[in-house]
Order: C-alpha cells, then sequence, then structure tokens
C-alpha cells in the first residue's frame, strides 16, 4: 500500500489538502487501490506548537513515504522572525532531505477558461507549457549568504555546478521528447557566470537529443513572451529563482495560481504540492480554489506512485468540471456562480467516481 505523507501546513493549506485527500480516496475506490495517509506538521503549524518549520517527526516520515502532499506554507504572524525560524525555512529544507532537484510546474489554459486571465482568448488558446525549474541549486542554497556592516549591507551568492545544471536539462529533454519536442532554456548569460555555464553545458545536453528543438533565450525577454505568446512554448528549463517567478507569471496568465499543480522530484520521495501560497486572508472561508491541490495528487499518481490511468481519471474529472461551468471566486466572471471550495470538490470527486 503506498504511503503518502500529508503535510497540510498554513492557511489554505488543510482546505486543500483535504479535498486531494478526497479526490485519492474517489479513486482508491473506482480502481480498486488504497494509500496510507498520516499527517505531519509543518511550517507555521509546527512553530505555532513549539517545533522547528520542519520537525524532525515529518523529516522522518517524509523520508519513509512513497510520496509527500504539501498543501501550503506562509504564516504572517512570523513575518519578522529570524530565517531559521520563518515558516518557509522548512520548504527549502524539505527539498534538500528529499532530494528534489526538479520542479515540473505544468501551465494549461484549460477548457472553457481561455478568458479567465488577462489575455484575449484568442491569445491563451492552445497554451500548455511546462515549466521545468532547479530546485536545490542557485541564489536560494547558494553560500555564504548574510548581513554586513551591522546590517547595512547583505549578500547571497548564486552558485551552479555542471553536474547540477546536466541533470535538470536532462529531466527537461526527456519530457520534451514526450511532448511537443521543443525547449526553451533560460538564463541571463549576457550579465551571469552562471548563466554562461547554464547556456554550454544545456546545449551540451542537447547534443544527446537530436530530436528535441533547443533554444536560449534571456529570462527578461521571456517573462514578456510568456506574457504576450504563452502558447508559443512547449517547454521551459530555468534556474531556481528564474524559474520560481515565471512558473508565477504563467500562473496569472493562464487565470489563476490556484489552477496551478506542481512535482518536485529527486532521488527521494516526491513532493507534491500546489503553486499557490497560504492565501491567510481567505484560510478558514472555504473559498480556495483546490483545483492546484487536486492536480498535484495527480502528479503524485503518475510521478510518485506510477500510476497513470488513475491520473488522467484525475484530470478528466477537473476537466470536465470546468466545462460544466464550476467556478470557484478567482476564476468566475461576475454573472457565474461562485463555488466553495468544498463544492468545487465534490463536482470532482463525483467525476472521478462516474468515470
Amino acid at each position: 500500500m503506498p504511503r503518502i505523507a500529508l503535510l497540510p501546513g498554513d492557511g489554505v493549506g488543510p482546505e486543500v489538502t483535504a479535498a486531494a485527500v478526497a479526490v485519492l480516496r474517489a479513486v482508491g475506490a473506482r480502481f480498486g487501490c488504497s494509500f496510507e495517509f498520516t499527517e505531519w506538521p509543518i511550517g507555521g503549524a509546527a512553530l505555532r506548537a513549539g517545533e522547528r518549520p520542519l520537525p524532525a517527526a515529518t523529516r522522518a516520515a517524509c523520508q519513509r513515504a512513497d510520496a509527500v502532499l504539501l498543501g501550503a506554507v506562509g504564516d504572517p504572524a512570523f513575518d519578522g522572525e529570524e530565517p531559521a525560524r520563518r515558516p518557509e525555512k522548512a520548504l527549502l529544507e524539505l527539498r534538500q532531505v528529499l532530494g528534489t532537484y526538479a520542479n515540473l510546474r505544468p501551465a494549461r489554459a484549460w477548457p472553457g477558461l481561455e478568458d479567465a486571465g488577462p489575455l484575449k482568448a484568442s491569445a491563451l488558446a492552445a497554451t500548455d507549457m511546462l515549466i521545468v525549474r532547479e530546485l536545490t541549486g542557485g541564489l536560494y542554497y547558494g553560500e555564504p549568504r548574510g548581513y554586513a556592516d551591522d546590517g547595512a549591507s547583505a549578500f547571497n551568492t548564486m552558485r551552479y555546478s555542471r553536474a547540477e545544471i546536466e541533470r535538470i536539462a536532462e529531466v527537461a529533454f526527456v519530457a520534451a521528447a514526450r511532448r511537443r519536442r521543443r525547449v526553451v532554456s533560460v538564463d541571463k548569460a549576457n550579465v551571469l557566470e552562471t548563466s554562461r555555464l547554464w547556456r554550454t553545458v544545456v546545449t551540451e545536453v542537447a547534443a544527446r537529443h537530436p530530436d528535441v528543438h533547443l533554444q536560449h533565450q534571456y529570462v527578461d525577454a521571456c517573462a514578456m513572451k510568456i506574457a504576450l505568446a504563452p502558447a508559443s512554448f512547449d517547454v521551459i528549463l530555468t534556474e531556481n529563482l528564474f524559474g520560481d517567478i515565471l512558473s508565477d507569471e504563467a500562473g496569472a496568465v493562464c487565470g489563476s495560481l490556484g489552477l496551478l499543480p506542481s512535482a518536485s522530484l529527486g532521488t527521494g520521495a516526491g513532493l507534491f504540492e500546489p503553486v499557490h501560497g497560504s492565501a491567510p486572508d481567505i484560510a478558514g472561508l472555504d473559498k480556495a480554489n483546490p483545483i492546484g491541490a487536486i492536480g498535484s495528487a495527480a502528479m503524485l499518481l503518475r510521478h510518485g506512485l506510477g500510476f497513470g490511468p488513475e491520473a488522467e481519471a484525475v484530470e478528466r474529472a477537473i476537466e470536465d468540471a470546468l466545462m460544466s461551468g464550476c467556478r470557484t471566486a478567482d476564476i468566475a466572471h461576475p454573472d457565474e456562480e461562485i463555488l466553495s471550495c468544498s463544492r468545487m470538490t465534490r463536482a470532482i470527486v463525483e467525476r472521478v467516481q462516474a468515470g
């Protein structure tokens, strides 16, 4: 029986995690498979319980699990704390513990939602991109880092090795070979030494995949093109900081961050989480969009457990619910009925059950 560690976390995290679990239970009932769920604290929830952001028991449970499903991390009550006591510290540490160096963030124009974002429907139509983000290197993890001159200045280090770039590039080219065979590698090679190494290594990896077309693009040009012509992208490959920013932009272009799932893969159990944050302003109000978390559950089934048909059933259920006019507040037009988080979840569960 697959063991899934649940980390509901902060804000709307518990609500959307419950939605994803409800869908996984529906998948189990339909396909005759079972999952073992255990729940553990992380982030602000752990701090409020007197623990570290990533408690030792949570860390151990994730290392034992076959997959990890995370809700959200972030609590404004701890914004003034030192870095070691910030909820977000847990997420950075967990990625290192699990060795999840490859972050996959799909962004698509769901049928029926082509006009949900800021772009004209004609510009967004056919958008279906995958952002492959390097997740355990770069500016977020580079050393040294800190404050100097009694707080008058601060510094961070962006560092990448050839091996780190090569392994994430391989993930992107393999993914592209299964899609539309195009990779756009994003960097800032006109300014950064790390980006020049990035471009060199990615070009070398591309030579091993002659059936996939490679294009290099500066990050500012890529950001503009995502906003103007998102359908032109297939796979976007980039480093940690750029990937963080570009994937959020892609979510906004496609209608809402609440729609976006993600999978973080590497040497240990996969980590699956919606792209949106903890949204403390709507926590506990049953207003969150659960689709990002439910889509993350689909990615858990496919990438974490190898359950392809089960993942497809969840994705079809999401699409059918949206095509039928089911809308949460973040994607609804003024004249459309707004569903709560729990009602949207029921709509998707019913469609999974019905097949």
